[in-house]
């Protein structure tokens, strides 16, 4: 069978599961379990707690010991489980530590999809850079299959999204085994030192100044992505409550108007070749930091009737957000380390930004929502809610490119890697 083949099923799957309940949990959590902001904000931290660990766990156990394959596999087999036994879950500080677990098995699956991804292709003669992205894509349309199969059968508040991501995760583990094998490296290197037997060299690139600022913002922008993910159905859901909007489709179907964002995300994915080789990752990260402020700016001024045009704006915006940042994120760092540490630098790369980042923005967030944008009535002020994430963005993309002292060659327009 055609390896991209493969691989677009490995994606479309492995984001089909994300898909089915990450966008729609607060709606599950709020009216149908009646949690509050700081609850919710625990609970959706788990993402980032789990991420401050486990890729870089998995990352070092694939580059020394296990085949990244197997071990993918072997993770959405336990998540699939996991996912089932959610919707027993009544209370909140039990569903914390449940999805908690769950966070433990699939977070390092997204890196190790990416490793996986990377050497497969790379074994097949392949320029990541160039034929990844086009494979990357059927996993956001894996995300929006998901989100659209949930609204649709209106499972936005129901438990019957984690049996559905349940189910796909079940598939997906045990395809993974059948997947091209990806051997660990690690232990061919000549190296025997304490920090190569522990299968910690990836952690040495945060020597470099280059890598050091990298990760740092790779984690507030991570953040950035955890407020979306945790608030955006929850704000379109909101409308319902005022009479003029409650008729809507906008608001009768809100992660159908979310899912514009990962519709947007399919176009920029491809462009991204093109950006990489032209600005260089500096440049395409500053874009996607000042699409992070429009994006929460467009919904701080948006509704689903005269401003519906906003929203759905802001979702668009949205795919330059994400890819411009996260996708060239990871090319950025497989192309700039050796692969003997490949999966343990996506990992680390991933830790920033689903680890800390996740974390602090769904800890904070939800603790000054509730102390500063929700009133005696429990309703929420969105539009202060919006703006105030727009306001943190901005500062993030006023101070990056001072700080990030990283000079693109044009001049290697057709060299593989993107120095």
């Amino acid at each position: 069978m055609n390896i991209k083949f493969r691989l677009i099923l490995m994606n479309f799957m492995q984001f089909f599961i994300w898909g089915a309940w990450l966008l729609t949990i607060g709606e599950y959590c709020y009216h149908n379990k009646h949690w509050s902001s700081a609850q919710f904000g625990a609970i959706f931290s788990t993402m980032g707690i789990s991420a401050i660990f486990m890729p870089a766990i998995s990352g070092i156990m694939v580059d020394k010991w296990i085949n990244a394959e197997k071990l993918y596999g072997i993770m959405h087999i336990l998540g699939a489980l996991v996912l089932f036994s959610i919707p027993l879950i009544t209370n909140p500080t039990t569903f914390f530590w449940v999805i908690l677990l769950n966070m433990v098995f699939y977070m390092p699956t997204l890196s190790l999809s990416i490793t996986v991804a990377y050497s497969a292709l790379k074994s097949d003669g392949k320029d990541v850079v160039i034929d990844y992205p086009p494979i990357r894509i059927w996993g956001t349309i894996g995300f929006i299959a998901a989100l659209w199969a949930v609204s649709l059968t209106h499972n936005e508040t129901s438990a019957n999204q984690f049996y559905i991501a349940s189910a796909v995760a079940l598939a997906l583990g045990i395809y993974a085994f059948s997947l091209p094998k990806c051997p660990p490296l690690l232990n061919k290197v000549a190296n025997k030192s304490i920090i190569n037997m522990l299968g910690l060299n990836a952690f040495a690139l945060f020597k470099s100044s280059k890598f050091a600022v990298f990760f740092a913002f790779s984690m507030l922008l991570g953040a950035a992505l955890q407020l979306t993910n945790a608030y955006g159905d929850t704000f379109i859901h909101d409308f319902n409550n005022v009479p003029a909007y409650k008729d809507l489709i906008a608001v009768k179907y809100p992660a159908i108007i979310m899912s514009i964002s990962q519709v947007s995300e399919t176009v920029f994915i491809l462009a991204i070749p093109f950006f990489l080789r032209k600005f260089g990752i500096k440049y395409v990260m500053l874009f996607s930091m000042l699409a992070w402020v429009l994006r929460f700016a467009l919904f701080a001024f948006g509704d689903p009737a005269g401003g519906l045009w906003m929203l759905v704006l802001s979702c668009i915006v949205y795919g330059m957000a994400f890819d411009f940042f996260n996708i060239s994120g990871s090319l950025f760092v497989e192309t700039e380390t050796t692969p003997e540490i490949r999966g343990s630098a996506q990992g680390l790369f991933m830790m920033m930004v689903n680890g800390f980042g996740a974390f602090f923005g769904s800890i904070l967030s939800g603790l000054i929502i509730d102390k500063f944008f929700t009133t005696a009535d429990h309703s929420k002020n969105w539009n202060g809610i919006w703006l105030c994430f727009a306001g943190y963005a901005l500062i993030i993309a006023i101070i990056f490119p001072f700080v990030f002292r990283y000079k693109h060659n044009v001049a290697l327009k057709h060299a593989p890697a993107l120095t």
